[in-house]
């Protein structure tokens, strides 16, 4: 299958290749990497009540900068916590595989494209564990990349290039990241929840990129998925 290469300015492209060398803690090899067309994705400012957990709150914090001092941002990678953008309430490192929260702590939890850099075989950790820390009728909101199919087995990391659009300001950033093994598409995380006890309230897929809305049910009182 042909893939475009997009043409970024060369400080952008620069950065995003430097994000990828960081991220695979090598140079990724010549005419490997696959580039995502730049994708727009508007991000509201939803309405919530109480405190909400941010997984993988680091580097460009974009839910920090949209909620605030409601958001306690998590991240494993201390750096990317510390050179966050001010406004979260609480910046703390840790292991979204072993949250160290009670639970019920949490009405809401976002994931705001951090899947990506979780193993695929972490993920229902991840998903059981947000459903512990999450209060029952409590949301979790997840925004991520949808790779491609990759039928040329040269390309091996692959470049999202992003503009978030916030109530008051743009955030223009880039991510790279090596091809999982197998599929990891919206389907695979829907089929997530529901082996973890969340029901769907909202998906969407939008060219390269996917927004979920998933519902601890109510009536989970006592009740934490195993």
């Amino acid at each position: 299958m042909a893939m475009k290469r997009l043409v970024l300015p060369a400080a952008v492209a620069v950065l995003l290749l430097s994000a990828v060398a960081a991220a695979q803690h090598k140079e990724p090899a010549p005419g490997s990497i696959w580039w995502a067309k730049r994708q727009s994705v508007t991000v509201e400012n939803f309405v919530v009540a109480g405190l909400i957990l941010d997984i993988g709150g680091g580097g460009e914090g974009v839910i920090g900068q949209l909620k605030g001092q409601q958001v306690v941002a998590i991240d494993i990678n201390r750096l990317e916590l510390a050179n966050a953008p001010a406004g979260p309430l609480l910046k703390v490192v840790m292991d979204a595989r072993d949250l160290g929260f009670l639970d019920g702590s949490f009405a809401t939890a976002t994931v705001f494209f951090t899947f990506m850099y979780i193993a695929p075989a972490d993920h229902e950790k991840v998903f059981r564990e947000l459903h512990r820390v999450l209060a029952p009728g409590g949301r979790l909101l997840i925004w991520d990349v949808l790779f491609p199919r990759m039928e040329d087995k040269q390309k091996t990391t692959a470049v999202f290039p992003f503009t978030f659009k916030l109530p008051d300001r743009e955030v223009k950033t880039g991510y790279g990241v090596r091809f999982p093994e197998g599929e990891q598409g919206l389907a695979h995380f829907v089929e997530l929840a529901h082996e973890t006890g969340f029901t769907v309230a909202a998906k969407n897929g939008a060219q390269e990129w996917f927004f979920l809305e998933l519902v601890r049910p109510a009536d989970e009182v006592g009740k934490i998925a195993k």
